[in-house]
């Protein structure tokens, strides 16, 4: 993956349509921005239960956006990563209605995981509640086969989203076929989603045990085989997520988001250095992707509250949460827990702009923090315009997280990029591309609590960052390509904080 920042889209959302349009904007206004781009499902379909995570064809793209020629020609423009759905389908996939259809005689069968392969001696009130959940509700959903009989299903997410059992060979060969597609098609790089369900087991929380990481492993094998990079998807508890970048290429700092707005809203940096003395450095770093701001990621373990703290304090936590709500003007309530639909449990749906009160300074500082802290960063297509919270495609929906997945449409895109706050943020990722210092060492330099200070350098190269959460001064100082001398950087369309 290029040491550059990166795109992470939806390919019919940022344009008003298809993979082609998506690569005349990235070669057009958007050209030398990016270097890489992570299209979000563009598989058929993209419009299922859960925008295209519930594919019916995941080796198919969806016509309406183009072709696998499509794909392999953006990705000589730019290097392209894709989803692999490792734990479910669609139910209105061909593999799942010939099951419907012919029962156990069906030669997919074994592809959909049963409960009682799970739990062959049934389960138990207590096998149940040991779950690790990311929705309310039990994993499971009866289906009626064609000869009458009846089946319970594991569904981990929605009952429209069957699990597949990977452990078995109809499991590994649908996987297998899709890692081969995606070379053969010139994917760089996979985001291996959900896979922290993906294996199953009696007695257990069925989410991240030894056995997952073993899964993780040699998944991860079989894609450097084909020459692609790993990107592992797992909210969960910090620890878990050190653990699992040492065993992949790349990890989500999702501690990031919310520990960057904890800084601001109590005007501290101490939990924030706190973690990058011990983040893994092997990470991508985001603000804001296709789900929500992530709660659980920064507290305290569900398992044992006690000992395993979270990254802040439980009741901070809690402030935090209500904070994004009033800065939101209540929108981001209306979208989160039990307000909307396809509930998350660990997640607060809503813009990150809006987040911090749609002020642009703070924006433009949370975004200078996230280049400036170690890993690639990647930033979302809402994110990229400072996107506000769509309202309207709530209520037509009721979708928790379309509030932060508008549909940019006509003119949109280019009246964005003609905002101010969007100017000075292409100035920094500029800044973030092409400064030679983020090839070298950071150095987390020694500040007061409010502070937060970050030296990088790589020869006579050196790029440094300060903020000061208390009233928001900050400073970027660099060197410039021509002599050793230093030069600062302003956010010249940001003339001074809000009152």
């Amino acid at each position: 993956m290029k040491n550059n920042v990166q795109l992470i889209t939806y390919v019919d959302r940022l344009t008003d349509g298809n993979i082609r349009a998506l690569q005349d904007l990235l070669t057009g206004s958007l050209a030398g921005v990016f270097g890489g781009v992570h299209l979000l499902p563009f598989f058929y379909a993209i419009d299922g239960a859960d925008a295209g995570f519930d594919p019916i064809d995941h080796a198919q793209v969806d016509p309406r956006l183009g072709d696998w020629q499509d794909i392999k020609a953006l990705t000589t423009h730019i290097d392209v990563m894709a989803d692999v759905i490792v734990n479910h389908m669609s139910s209105e996939s061909p593999q799942f209605r010939d099951y419907v259809e012919h029962g156990a005689s069906s030669e997919y069968a074994n592809l959909f995981l049963t409960v009682d392969r799970v739990f062959p001696a049934g389960a138990t009130d207590a096998d149940w509640r040991a779950l690790y959940r990311p929705r309310p509700g039990l994993p499971v959903t009866t289906i009626k086969l064609k000869s009458g009989e009846q089946k319970k299903l594991w569904t981990t997410f929605t009952p429209q989203q069957i699990d597949i059992d990977v452990r078995h060979r109809a499991g590994e060969a649908y996987l297998s076929n899709i890692l081969q597609t995606f070379a053969d098609s010139g994917v760089a790089m996979i985001r291996l989603d959900a896979v922290g369900y993906a294996i199953k087991k009696a007695g257990t929380s069925c989410f991240m045990m030894p056995e997952t990481f073993d899964f993780l492993r040699e998944t991860a094998n079989k894609a450097k085989q084909l020459g692609i990079e790993v990107l592992v998807e797992i909210h969960s508890y910090y620890r878990t997520q050190i653990e699992v970048a040492k065993q992949v290429d790349w990890v989500y700092d999702f501690a990031l988001p919310p520990l960057v707005l904890h800084a601001f809203f109590f005007k501290t940096a101490h939990y924030l250095k706190e973690w990058i003395r011990i983040r893994p450095n092997n990470a991508l770093t985001v603000l804001d992707t296709h789900d929500g701001i992530g709660v659980i990621d920064i507290g305290a373990d569900a398992t044992d509250r006690k000992a395993r703290p979270g990254l802040v304090p439980d009741n901070e936590l809690a402030m935090m949460v209500d904070r994004i709500h009033d800065n939101s003007r209540g929108e981001s309530r209306a979208a989160t827990g039990a307000a909307a639909s396809n509930l998350d449990l660990y997640q607060i749906n809503c813009t990150y702009y809006a987040a911090l009160a749609y002020n642009d300074l703070a924006y433009l500082l949370a975004r200078a923090i996230q280049f400036f802290i170690p890993g690639v960063p990647q930033v979302y297509y809402v994110g990229l315009l400072a996107g506000e919270n769509d309202m309207p495609r709530l209520q037509a929906t009721g979708v928790g997280r379309d509030i932060n997945r508008h549909h940019y449409r006509g003119n949109e895109v280019e009246l964005a990029l003609g905002k101010p706050v969007v100017k000075d943020l292409l100035a920094l990722i500029h800044l973030r591309n092409d400064h030679d210092a983020f090839n070298g060492k950071m150095t987390l330099l020694e500040s007061q609590a409010e502070t937060l200070r970050i030296r990088w350098q790589h020869g006579d190269a050196m790029a440094e960052l300060t903020v000061d959460f208390s009233n928001l001064h900050y400073e970027i100082r660099h060197t410039t390509d021509a002599s050793a001398g230093e030069k600062k950087m302003i956010f010249v369309h940001i003339s001074a904080p809000p009152a």
